[in-house]
């Protein structure tokens, strides 16, 4: 991943120093089971647990050998004396490969998660904030009915902590590692050598495998990954929406220096959420190839390898990146919460219509009678629009001289339909079920 979408913690994790660190302790643990069966003589185990591989050698041997677990034994062989047959005693480059790329995701996802748990608490705390904070709730876009700020954020609140739990199982799913030779019979090295080598690096073993650990681990991790990076998006894209110059109710931070265009010094735009969305359609891309690596030839060919090399490190690396950048923004954010009062009462009460149609309908009158007397006057208030915000309570106004409605509400009840009381008379229910309260 570029280093402008990298954070220096999940760079550490996919280093190439870091990658290889893994495999030479991989190794040097199977030799250490060895030695636990006697088949290392003491004073060999002695002289291999200084072994060192050299980066710079390895490349030099690659350009010849075209294989860069192979160059990195020569590396290290090259550095040792007879007891240096005993590195990879027993092993096929993807005991090294899987067992390594294992410790490597089970790192990636502790500081992932540690991410998510913060962006978690940034929400819940906001979620708090605004928990009555009115505002006008849209579906298809159009004004629905109130609803508050908080609420909002409540949703996202209890999303994210479903993307925990997620993350959670596919972190366990994926941190497993494999010694077990060429076809995963351990034919030329022993269960219990893969055990202890697991058990030493904090991994699990996988219960079977062949040449490789199966790839559908990998793809359950990615596609973790990139379902909390739509999340993300979803969120992000709500924020762009209320940033709009026609509703202004919301803000990402921006900065005393910052300048948001190159020819319009007006300009003010979400542009860390649009960046959010946009690498949101990265991360699916990954997920996708991640499942189109499950299917291998056999025991294993190397057609996921290529792919993974890329895909691993930088879903981890772009979600890290995003959710510490969407932190910033909830903790940050600008809510104009008279922006928001206002632009409810901007359609001069169409809001409260299925109240209004509720209480027509507890007076007796009919389900589609009562429909159709609300939206004629609401159809009267549309029409108000083309000049602008509604001033006033237009529908009620509308109702209020339409003599088929007067004769089950006056005026006085027809105003009380329109407390806005009504809609969060719920809202701790709400906060209380998602663990807010």
């Amino acid at each position: 991943m570029i280093e402008r979408y990298t954070l220096p913690e999940m760079a550490a994790i996919w280093s190439d120093k870091n990658k290889t660190d893994k495999w030479l302790q991989v190794e040097l643990l199977a030799c250490e089971g060895w030695a636990k069966d006697g088949v290392i003589p003491a004073e060999d185990i002695a002289k291999i647990r200084n072994a060192r591989y050299n980066a710079e050698r390895m490349k030099e041997i690659e350009r010849e050998t075209h294989h860069d677990v192979i160059s990195f034994l020569r590396s290290i062989q090259e550095q040792l004396g007879p007891e240096g047959r005993f590195i990879h005693l027993g092993m096929t480059s993807s005991d090294v490969l899987d067992t390594g790329l294992a410790a490597q995701m089970q790192d990636a996802g502790e500081l992932l998660s540690a991410s998510l748990a913060k962006l978690v608490e940034v929400v819940g705390e906001a979620a708090k904030k605004y928990k009555y904070t009115l505002m006008a709730g849209r579906s298809h876009g159009i004004h629905a009915e109130p609803l508050t700020f908080g609420l909002k954020l409540a949703l996202w609140y209890d999303e994210l902590k479903r993307h925990q739990q997620r993350l959670a199982a596919a972190i366990e799913q994926v941190s497993v590692g494999k010694i077990s030779g060429a076809v995963g019979t351990h034919a030329t090295i022993p269960p219990h050598i893969e055990e202890f080598v697991c058990e030493q690096m904090g991994l699990g073993v996988a219960p079977i495998s062949n040449q490789v650990v199966q790839r559908d681990r990998h793809a359950h991790f990615i596609t973790a990954l990139a379902q909390v990076g739509g999340s993300l998006e979803k969120m992000a894209q709500e924020i762009r929406h209320l940033q709009r110059t026609e509703l202004s109710e919301a803000f990402e931070p921006f900065g005393s220096g910052q300048q948001g265009s190159s020819a319009m010094p007006h300009k003010r735009n979400p542009e860390l959420c649009e960046r959010i969305c946009g690498l949101a359609r990265l991360l699916r891309g990954y997920a996708v190839t991640a499942m189109e690596n499950v299917a291998l030839w056999h025991e294993r060919d190397i057609s996921h390898s290529s792919t993974e090399r890329v895909i691993i490190p930088d879903a981890c690396t772009i979600l890290h990146y995003m959710q510490h950048i969407f932190t910033n923004v909830i903790d940050g954010l600008q809510v104009d919460e008279e922006r928001m009062l206002a632009n409810l009462g901007m359609t001069g009460g169409l809001v409260f219509s299925q109240r209004i149609l509720l209480a027509l309908i507890d007076k007796g009158v009919g389900r589609q009678e009562a429909y159709k007397m609300v939206q004629r006057n609401a159809k009267k208030v549309w029409a108000m629009a083309s000049t602008g915000p509604i001033q006033g309570p237009a529908l009620l106004n509308a109702l209020s001289s339409d003599s088929e409605v007067t004769q089950y509400l006056s005026r006085p009840e027809l105003e009380e339909l329109t407390n806005t009381d009504f809609y969060t008379k719920h809202v701790d229910t709400s906060f209380k079920r998602v663990g807010l309260a």
